[in-house]
């Protein structure tokens, strides 16, 4: 039972932290401005360890690859100590560090893709309660890249853009594939 208590806390802090990082690698890759309440609230809580690794770790072809790498680092201690704490990961040796660095990767993309789904939702759900918000020109410059392709294809219908719900469509199908090499993963 405290195990259980311990590796649900664990798993929320490591969630949260690694939600954070991926959410300041993801402003930062599609210049959206910091100058607003989301963006100083990520940079409050997560400098103190980007900083510090910025120093060893630099930027490549412009992204944050700081932030990305510790989402991931984040994700592979939180993995590797629930499976400890739960008797999974008896050993350490390179079979099981890859498959915990494999499962980082998938838990890091998972997150990565709830972000994106919740700012395609804000963004559109900003679009029709009040398009001038401030906020609003955050989650569009997160969303306007995502929803371009789909844009192309996808007229307006009766001035619904149908987009949004084609890229959650998509993105759903694209978790499924994760969770399922989740368990190919575990199961190997």
């Amino acid at each position: 039972m405290l195990n259980q208590l311990l590796i649900f806390l664990l798993d929320a802090v490591g969630g949260f932290l690694t939600g954070l990082l991926l959410t300041r690698f993801i402003l930062q890759m599609v210049k959206a401005p910091f100058r607003n309440p989301l963006g100083q609230f990520v940079i409050a809580m997560t400098d103190w360890i980007v900083r510090p690794v910025r120093r060893i770790i630099p930027g490549l072809f412009g992204w944050d690859m700081t932030s990305l790498l510790l989402a991931w680092l984040t994700q592979a201690l939180l993995l590797g100590l629930t499976l400890g704490l739960s008797g999974t990961l008896l050993a350490v040796s390179p079979a099981p560090t890859f498959m915990v660095a494999l499962l980082a990767v998938l838990a890091t993309l998972k997150i990565a893709g709830y972000l994106l789904l919740g700012a395609v939702l804000v963004s559109a759900i900003f679009s029709w309660v009040n398009p001038y918000a401030p906020m609003a020109d955050i989650f569009n410059a997160i969303s306007r890249p995502l929803l371009r392709p789909f844009r192309r294809w996808i007229p307006n219908i009766g001035g619904i853009d149908l987009s949004p719900l084609a890229f959650i469509l998509l993105l759903q199908m694209v978790m499924m594939v994760l969770e399922r090499l989740r368990w190919v993963v575990l199961a190997g």
